[in-house]
């Protein structure tokens, strides 16, 4: 591979799941172990980073005040932003590595549930207030799992309107990867994101084979797209056990995916034109040690199986 790749972390939110001394996951499971268990969080962290990662997401995906005040946390948004700021650097620190820290817009509801999505003013409004969160702390913001195009502009017209380097990712139907979750096309959804100002445009949070369809519809219809291109998927067997009153415990993980498997899919995406690549839930830091092996970006650590 010859090209400059950057690489992500992987899926905060399952190594948790893994880690966690609880019983089972709740439906903000990565909100509520930053409250019972911080260690675990930077912990976490820092293997990403050990494995190689160069870009650290906040651990801040569950932490929307709609999603708070749904599930009976009441309104505690800045004290969890405040607490994921403070870990990811606690964890960068530690490691004494270069890496940079960002922000995270998440689906502002539920992942997957587009039907839920807020109206766009209201969706922009209040990604505006998760933005002036994270703004002071992070080096640039990756609006993610973005379910319809209207979404991901509204995340992303706030992050520009705040001055940050902006990166956008959309969430693809598995079945169909040129398409969003809502039915939209991905590629609409991408000309609408740069058109708001996102610098990167990427395909998460769907499986793999999907996230390789995305990238192929982008490169057949999108040729002259003036920004760059990447991917980080899950590796969920499927996602139609998750609904808005389960967690993510209902949900499988493939067996066919370990960090060979992986980044055998990673590879096909950076030949379609990927330069920004990682991974999303159930790819740890095992996989990100791969990826940066194969990318020559590995230094001497030990990564956890």
């Amino acid at each position: 591979m010859t090209k400059t790749i950057t690489l992500l972390d992987g899926g905060m939110g399952m190594e948790l799941t893994r880690r966690s001394q609880a019983a089972h996951a709740v439906p903000l499971w990565s909100a509520q172990v930053m409250m019972d268990e911080p260690a675990l969080v930077a912990a976490v962290h820092r293997d990403f980073l050990d494995a190689g990662a160069e870009v650290l997401l906040l651990n801040t995906y569950s932490a929307t005040r709609r999603r708070l005040l749904r599930n009976g946390y009441g309104d505690i948004t800045a004290e969890l932003h405040a607490i994921a700021v403070r870990l990811a650097n606690q964890a960068l620190a530690a490691s004494g590595r270069s890496a940079r820290i960002a922000g995270c817009l998440p689906p502002l509801v539920m992942s997957y549930a587009v039907g839920d999505v807020p109206l766009y003013a209201e969706a922009r409004a209040e990604f505006a207030e998760l933005v002036a969160l994270q703004a002071p702390h992070v080096d640039l913001m990756i609006a993610e799992t973005m379910g319809t195009v209207a979404e991901g502009v509204a995340a992303t017209e706030a992050s520009v309107a705040a001055g940050l380097p902006t990166w956008c990712a959309f969430s693809v139907d598995d079945s169909d990867g040129t398409r969003l979750r809502s039915g939209e096309p991905l590629t609409a959804a991408f000309a609408a994101a740069r058109a708001a100002g996102a610098e990167a445009l990427l395909v998460n949070c769907s499986r793999p084979e999907a996230v390789s369809q995305g990238l192929a519809a982008v490169q057949a219809t999108l040729p002259g797209l003036d920004a760059r291109v990447g991917g980080y998927a899950n590796g969920f067997v499927s996602i139609d056990a998750l609904d808005a009153s389960r967690s993510v415990d209902v949900l499988q993980a493939r067996v066919d995916l370990d960090p060979a498997a992986y980044a055998e899919h990673v590879e096909r995406w950076i030949a379609l034109g990927a330069t920004i690549v990682g991974g999303c839930c159930e790819v740890g830091p095992a996989h990100i040690a791969e990826l940066a092996r194969r990318l020559g970006k590995a230094h001497e650590a030990t990564i956890p199986a």
